[in-house]
């Protein structure tokens, strides 16, 4: 997300663009323009001294921005928000901030207390989802609020070239996403000729792909459902699937439901908080339903599984329900808003 607005920012007129790296392994592992500024700490974060590491980026950030003197600083991520917040405290610079999951996630008691007393001091606040910014403005979080998705990518359709009997999901492998539950529920449905194809990898060191390959060897469904793993091309799954499904409860916005309409799928998703109803338009683009019944989402997946006609009419709607998260719409709110152009 950051490194889509900064490639859309260095491109316009008269508009210097710095990327400040206070993560942990400060990489850049998305391609941005070389006429982006680059800054880091010259030290290496060690877990070991956290307090006293976190002390040093805190007063990198405080005197490198002090430095660049910018007209606005926009900063991503709750803890992330904290730190900055914290370092540019008592500054004139405008800061925005955003909150990149879901939007009540408990962030524990210091950082929960940090959020209430800092938040507010910030310029505005860019919440994902109309959900956010409920929660946003009923903890006073701040009063300057603006809703903008995520920027969605648009996925070059193949046509039906190619097409499978495939039901997909995508995603890390953690435990909010419940993708053991998708697999129970295709399992039930067992219709013959239909395929699940789960891609993403291990993350958060859980390494559920072991309790995954478990319970599909312990339920029989070795020959229909198949874990991917991690996957740098995920366009091809798109382009060879019918349907996307989607179980997880905790998101802030879920970007591969905005590429999976991109690419024509109907979806069916949990009706989590939040992301899934500012995207899915409930009987018309794909299938909200209530979060963890399983028998509606089972009933909404096996009836668009069999419903060939329902499956279309969903596709002629997918497309064009996700136009206004384009590339180019989303930077051009973000920049209004951080500039004060809106």
């Amino acid at each position: 997300m950051m490194s889509q607005l900064v490639n859309n920012f260095a491109a316009r007129d008269d508009v210097e663009v710095h990327l400040i790296l206070t993560g942990k392994k400060r990489e850049i592992v998305h391609e941005i323009p070389n006429v982006v500024f680059v800054h880091k700490p010259d030290f290496k974060f060690n877990n070991s001294r956290r307090t006293i590491d976190t002390i040093r980026t805190i007063r990198f950030l405080r005197s490198r921005v002090t430095e660049l003197n910018p007209d606005a600083v926009l900063s991503f991520g709750e803890i992330w928000n904290n730190l900055v917040l914290i370092a540019l405290y008592g500054c004139d610079f405008p800061v925005y901030i955003s909150d990149r999951s879901q939007p009540d996630k408990d962030l524990g008691r210091i950082h929960n207390f940090l959020r209430h007393k800092l938040y507010p001091n910030a310029a505005g606040y860019i919440a994902q989802t109309k959900e956010a910014k409920k929660v946003c403005l009923i903890n006073k979080w701040n009063d300057n609020v603006q809703v903008i998705g995520n920027p969605i990518r648009q996925i070059a359709s193949n046509g039906h070239m190619g097409k499978e009997n495939i039901v997909l999901t995508v995603g890390r492998l953690i435990k909010t996403k419940n993708v053991d539950q998708l697999v129970r529920i295709f399992a039930e449905i067992d219709n013959p000729g239909w395929k699940l194809v789960i891609v993403g990898g291990d993350a958060k060191q859980m390494k559920l792909s072991n309790d995954l390959e478990n319970l599909i060897r312990d339920i029989g469904v070795e020959n229909s459902v198949f874990l991917e793993g991690m996957q740098k091309d995920i366009d091809r799954y798109y382009n060879k699937s019918k349907i996307f499904a989607f179980c997880s409860s905790s998101e802030g916005f879920p970007n591969v439901i905005g590429e999976a309409l991109s690419a024509g799928l109907p979806v069916v998703a949990y009706d989590c908080i939040a992301g899934p109803s500012d995207m899915i338009k409930d009987g018309k683009n794909g299938s909200l339903v209530p979060l963890f019944n399983q028998e509606d989402f089972k009933s909404r997946l096996e009836e668009l599984m069999n419903n060939q006609q329902r499956r279309k009419r969903f596709q002629q709607h997918a497309k064009e329900s996700i136009r206004k998260y384009s590339e180019t719409k989303i930077s051009d709110k973000f920049y209004s808003f951080i500039t004060d152009k809106s």
